[in-house]
């Protein structure tokens, strides 16, 4: 077996790869259009994983799938190359997955996909990726409940029954958020370990909206509702609601908590773009190396989070290891994660 592969993968994803397109608001002239900026919800939550997978090794543990069509940048292929993930690299005989991102007057954020989007599949995982440790998952109620049955059915075909089952960390994609969907979602629960919505989501499924601030009750009431249901196989699961400046909200069986955003300072907010998929490559990878506390996960989800919003496109890895040893002294965005997640441990104590 080749060493510099793990046994078993920590993380994988099953969000997309996107090439983005990037216009800012019209109440920023002063910024220019990005083009060509590596995207997508994949992409986010492994870089969110990869933040606590110093390399070379640990790394490694961190599994996504991209689709690189005939036009795929060699820049991007070698800042993908720098991470030293387990990525899996699908030529793929078309356009790579691109999509135009901008702002309207009221500073809403608008998304569409300019080439066909190539959605990924339980077949697409290879045995590794197959046998990884937890799953992040952003879909439909629908598509939650089959892509997981067909995950777990494919372990057993190659591995067995014998094997840990897997932690699934579901992001619900927000135009299904819906009270029509709500059947749906709740029968999902049951295949799950974590559903994340954001709070706009959570309001939007029971036909509610927040306004202009986060109303804590009634996103603590949503959860509750959802909780009340049952997540998991043995109702042991958790809601992890992302609110944005507000920070993130933990429901358990056991638990309900507030943790508050990292940046309080809404400057060092340049773009929300990708920091809830971030949120949860970081929670997933919580939840398997502290063996299911889900604070702490979350701890590490918002970490992540603060990483992917402060600039353009992805978190820049400016030292990296060059040993057979991890590097505890990784930089992203010029300082230490461990550091600023033992920051955050230290601010969010009590």
């Amino acid at each position: 077996m080749d060493a510099s592969k793990p046994e078993t993968l920590d993380f994988v994803t099953l969000g997309m790869f996107i090439i983005d397109d990037i216009y800012p608001p019209p109440t920023a002239p002063e910024q220019t259009p990005r083009k060509d900026v590596i995207g997508g919800a994949g992409t986010y939550s492994a870089i969110g994983a990869r933040l606590f997978s110093p390399a070379p090794r640990v790394s490694k543990t961190v599994g996504w799938i991209i689709d690189a069509g005939t036009d795929f940048p060699v820049d991007i292929c070698a800042t993908i190359s720098s991470w030293q993930t387990s990525a899996l690299i699908l030529p793929r005989n078309a356009l790579t997955t691109r999509g135009w991102n901008g702002y309207s007057e009221n500073e809403h954020r608008a998304f569409k996909y300019l080439t066909e989007k190539k959605r990924l599949e339980a077949a697409d995982l290879t045995p590794q990726l197959l046998r990884a440790k937890s799953f992040h998952l952003i879909c439909s109620p629908s598509r939650c409940i089959t892509m997981i049955k067909q995950i777990l059915e494919r372990r057993r075909n190659t591995s067995g029954d014998g094997e840990k089952r897997p932690l699934m960390i579901w992001e619900p994609v927000p135009d299904l958020c819906i009270p029509a969907e709500m059947v749906k979602t709740l029968e999902a629960l049951q295949y799950v370990d974590v559903i994340s919505p954001n709070h706009d989501e959570l309001a939007a499924l029971f036909s509610h909206k927040h306004g202009s601030k986060v109303d804590k009750a009634l996103l603590e009431s949503h959860a509750q509702r959802l909780l009340a249901q049952g997540i998991g196989r043995q109702g042991q699961g958790a809601v992890v609601v992302r609110a944005g400046r507000e920070g993130c909200y933990i429901a358990s069986p056991t638990i309900k908590h507030w943790l508050p955003a990292y940046h309080q300072n809404a400057f060092k907010v340049v773009d929300p773009t990708g920091g809830g998929n971030g949120f949860l490559g970081g929670v997933a990878v919580g939840l398997v190396r502290t063996e299911g506390d889900i604070v702490e996960a979350a701890r590490m989800g918002s970490i992540a989070a603060s990483y992917c919003i402060e600039q353009v496109g992805m978190p820049v890895l400016t030292s990296s290891a060059h040993t057979d040893s991890d590097d505890d002294k990784e930089r992203w965005n010029g300082t230490d994660v461990n550091e600023r997640l033992e920051e955050f441990r230290k601010r969010t104590a009590s």
